[in-house]
């Protein structure tokens, strides 16, 4: 009997999906939005969006926002098969692929398909460099005029895998904490230079909130706007306006909100 065998991955997809739920469902959620209106969640949210996390967060948005109108992509390798099919149960379509070998085409090939669907990216996936953001996010936000939103996540002293994402496990009953961006416009017809410039500004906004994330699940304090993070079909109610990011020249310009991630305006 093969071990690579379609059957197999479509069971074992089957038994994730349900070991995904039964885990992550012992979690305490709580989330603080800059702008709660890129929660694909909420009826408030309009239009496509790339939502872009660190892949050893993987587990944070699969068990809390499927059937949410989601296309994740997921590598072509095989160790992604029982992934993509785990996925596909808690409700994400999928395209397979990856920013370096693949993914553009796809994820074009989906948006065409279906038109009106959000994207989840793992940038810094399938292989790593661990925390380092690849050009395909921003290549995509800059060719098709997508707005990007930036998911930083955390949990309480999670065990860590010895993978090259040092995979994070969360402890059952722990605390999981979400800080996302609001969205972010990329500008139209960047050049290399310009892909790189602005990789290594949101590369430093993701590392920025995850950070915040993390250190606000260890320290087991309120944070100012936090609200409960619950999963879809939980009654969700949007109380803030839509607010959108713009990325222009070396800065961000955004207003400040208290408890997250300051940046300065432009002098």
């Amino acid at each position: 009997m093969k071990l690579d065998a379609p059957w197999i991955h479509r069971f074992g997809g089957l038994l994730g999906s349900a070991a995904v739920r039964a885990w992550m469902g012992t979690l305490d959620y709580k989330v603080a939005y800059y702008d709660p209106a890129v929660d694909p969640a909420f009826p408030e949210c309009r239009g496509q969006k790339i939502y872009i996390f660190w892949h050893e967060y993987i587990l944070f948005p699969l068990f809390l926002r499927g059937h949410c109108n989601l296309a994740m992509l997921l590598s072509r390798h095989r160790d992604a098969q029982m992934l993509s099919h785990a996925a596909g149960h808690l409700g994400f379509e999928f395209v397979r692929g990856s920013t370096n070998r693949g993914g553009v085409t796809a994820i074009r090939e989906l948006l065409r398909k279906s038109g009106q669907m959000h994207l989840t990216i793992t940038p810094d996936g399938p292989r790593g460099p661990r925390r380092r953001l690849a050009l395909g996010p921003i290549f995509l936000a800059s060719k098709l005029g997508l707005p990007l939103v930036a998911m930083g996540y955390g949990y309480d002293r999670p065990w860590r895998m010895r993978s090259w994402d040092r995979f994070a496990l969360p402890r059952p009953f722990s605390r999981a904490r979400a800080v996302p961006s609001g969205e972010i416009f990329i500008p139209p017809a960047l050049d290399r230079y310009g892909l790189e410039h602005f990789r290594g500004k949101i590369e430093s906004l993701l590392n920025s909130l995850t950070e915040e994330a993390e250190a606000w699940a260890a320290s087991g304090t309120p944070k100012l706007g936090q609200r409960p993070l619950h999963r879809r079909g939980a009654p969700l109610r949007s109380q803030r306006g839509h607010v959108p990011i713009t990325l222009i020249g070396p800065h961000f310009n955004r207003p400040h909100r208290p408890g997250n991630l300051a940046i300065h305006s432009p002098h």
